[in-house]
């Protein structure tokens, strides 16, 4: 659950805010993905776990009236359902503290119950809000299967470098990216870099999503700039979650890369025109209409 304080300015260490308009969005970032999928024309699953508590069973049938499977997702007596602290300032920009929750506790064999049912999926869609020991194990087991892998590389960490012959696609933003490659983003071509040692590593494809400058995604070695639509921004909460869901969608529709990311750039710029998480994701019809703009 996320909860959203709107204020002037994101406040300094020890600093306090008087903020203004606060409420409740269904959030979290896989669940933010799964709608997106779900929107956007998807036939999608869910799995994660969520806490026997009011938040929890609200998740759920907020999942059911969206058309996301919900059979993968499991409830955890002991632990709470994640929640999401999230400031936004008048620019629109964002900062979030997450306290996973059950998530934390959604274990290997949790994903395997659940993966097993999906044996003829074409992509799996992971990020870092549960533990990297059940990423690894679930983009093995996806590997496996001959799905794609996409990796939201969210909350970054220290350890998804391990991860990364496992990875067809990674999707880092720019702090994400700087964090990956060591490379200091600052324009279109240090994005190409930070890219670039990135695939490197190990990774086929690498987009960094831009915010405003759309996404530089990198094929098999060779560089692609995809700008974005240009939109005033009000909250950019979900747009990198909007991003990814989008991709999933058109990766698994069989477009090729450079489509799929302008369809996800897309996606993205009409969520960040409205406030909120989940609340802000588009539908399909909306993205193919603002195409034809």
């Amino acid at each position: 659950m996320d909860m959203v304080v709107k204020t002037s300015h994101i406040p300094e260490p020890g600093e306090t805010v008087l903020g203004g308009s606060f409420f409740m969005n269904p959030g979290g970032k896989g669940a933010n993905q799964a709608v997106a999928v779900a929107r956007l024309g998807g036939n999608v699953s869910f799995i994660g776990k969520i806490g026997d508590d009011i938040f929890g069973k609200q998740s759920s049938q907020l999942f059911d009236e969206e058309g996301v499977d919900t059979n993968g997702i499991l409830s955890d007596r002991d632990s709470p359902s994640g929640i999401a602290l999230i400031t936004v300032d008048s620019e629109g920009e964002n900062s979030i503290v997450v306290a996973p929750g059950a998530n934390a506790h959604l274990e290997p064999s949790d994903v395997e119950k659940a993966l097993d049912k999906y044996t003829d999926s074409r992509v799996l869609l992971v990020q870092l809000e549960i533990p990297m020991r059940t990423v690894e194990f679930a983009a093995q087991y996806a590997r496996n299967k001959g799905m794609q892998v996409i990796l939201n590389p969210a909350p970054a960490n220290d350890l998804v470098q391990d991860l990364f012959h496992l990875i067809d696609i990674i999707t880092p933003n720019v702090h994400e990216a700087e964090m990956l490659s060591g490379v200091q983003i600052v324009d279109i071509p240090t994005a190409r870099q930070a890219a670039e040692v990135i695939h490197a590593q190990g990774v086929k494809h690498v987009i960094v999503t831009l915010g405003k400058q759309g996404a530089a995604l990198l094929e098999n070695g060779v560089f692609y700039h995809i700008p974005a639509p240009e939109v005033k921004t009000v909250d950019s909460t979900a747009a990198g979650d909007v991003f990814n869901g989008a991709l999933a969608v058109a990766v698994a529709e069989g477009k090729i890369l450079t489509d799929a990311t302008t369809f996800a750039c897309r996606a993205a710029s009409i969520a960040v025109t409205k406030m909120g998480a989940q609340s802000s994701i588009p539908f399909r019809n909306e993205v193919l209409l603002s195409s034809m703009k």
